[in-house]
């Protein structure tokens, strides 16, 4: 049930005790668990150890602003580099994200990462955290966009979450640092930020990431703590068959359910399937407030597992990836590294 995040590039004695806890359904990387590929992959073989399958590996590695891993991977342009080729052709915008996704995604099944929380559906509409991390602040093309993506990620075996429903990009506040509010009725959001995410849910998308934002025309609490969002709207009326992840919930838009055990009971109550427990310092109050919980079923978290993968010298002998690589670095004005 709980997705968690660990200290290092190495895993501490009690983190081992974590990650073998049936309550863990798997780990979260960020850049201070990444010093070199060879490191990481082997942070990842040693949990594999511990727990095997299924147990998710997941991370942000969305490109541009939001990618934990750095040095020895491709430096991906930013999402909205994709959306700004749009006007100038609909059909080479779709084509460029598929390859961005494709890429992102092989390298990391390379190393055995299961998921990138990826891709981000959210609109470009002003948010102070979302920014150029969306692909457009046109609902029709970022839907467009939006399947190319998922189209991309599956041809390299690995899973779709769309983030973050049922949109955080109309709002100004950044979530992590402060509380957000977006007073629009429900019909106004159908028309706009709801439908890129009807559009992947349509198209079988795997998983959903619920915002921390709250919409008072709908439901009171932030999105992740509402029943109406997961149940009625997300699972009954868009038919989503998948997983549902809650956003970090460590951060200040998640506190008004409480504590950590108040925040973690408040999201499975409402619908969550896997709660990101993202600091390491509160995974044992998390752990804690769980004992005696029932685990995420297994066969859920399976549906997320990478499939097989290309290792990472056949990956770079690809010629395939040779030509992906030459389009996605020209959004930047960058060439293909020597």
């Amino acid at each position: 049930m709980l997705i968690i995040g660990i200290k290092g590039t190495r895993l501490e004695g009690h983190e081992r005790d974590w990650i073998r806890d049936p309550r863990v359904s798997g780990v979260t990387l960020f850049a201070r668990n990444f010093s070199s590929r060879e490191q990481v992959a082997a942070l990842i073989a040693d949990m594999r150890t511990l727990r095997g399958h299924p147990f998710l590996v997941s991370v942000d590695h969305e490109g541009g602003p939001v990618q934990r891993f750095r040095e020895g991977f491709t430096r991906l342009p930013a999402l909205a580099r994709i959306g700004a080729c749009f006007e100038q052709g609909a059909a080479r915008a779709q084509a460029l994200a598929e390859e961005h996704a494709w890429l992102m995604a092989t390298e990391l099944r390379a190393i055995d990462v299961d998921i990138s929380f990826a891709p981000v559906l959210d609109l470009a509409r002003g948010n102070r955290v979302i920014g150029e991390r969306s692909l457009h602040a046109e609902p029709a093309v970022v839907a467009a966009l939006g399947l190319a993506y998922l189209r991309g990620m599956r041809l390299a075996g690995m899973a779709a979450t769309i983030k973050h429903f049922p949109g955080h990009g109309s709002v100004l506040e950044d979530t992590h640092v402060e509380c957000a509010i977006d007073p629009r009725p429900l019909e106004a959001l159908r028309e706009t930020d709801l439908v890129p995410f009807a559009e992947a849910i349509a198209a079988g998308a795997d998983a959903v990431m619920m915002a921390h934002v709250a919409y008072p025309g709908v439901d009171p609490g932030p999105a992740g703590y509402s029943p109406v969002w997961i149940q009625e709207i997300l699972r009954g009326e868009f038919g989503f068959r998948g997983v549902v992840f809650s956003d970090d919930i460590s951060m200040a838009a998640a506190e008004s359910a409480g504590g950590i055990g108040a925040r973690i009971a408040a999201h499975r109550k409402a619908g969550c399937d896997l709660v990101l427990v993202c600091k390491p310092e509160a995974v044992p109050e998390a752990l804690a407030a769980q004992r005696g919980a029932h685990p995420c079923d297994p066969a859920r978290v399976a549906t997320l597992c990478g499939a097989a993968a290309a290792t990472w010298d056949d990956l770079v002998a690809d010629p395939q990836r040779q030509r992906y690589l030459e389009r996605v670095l020209a959004l930047d004005g960058h060439a293909v590294p020597a």
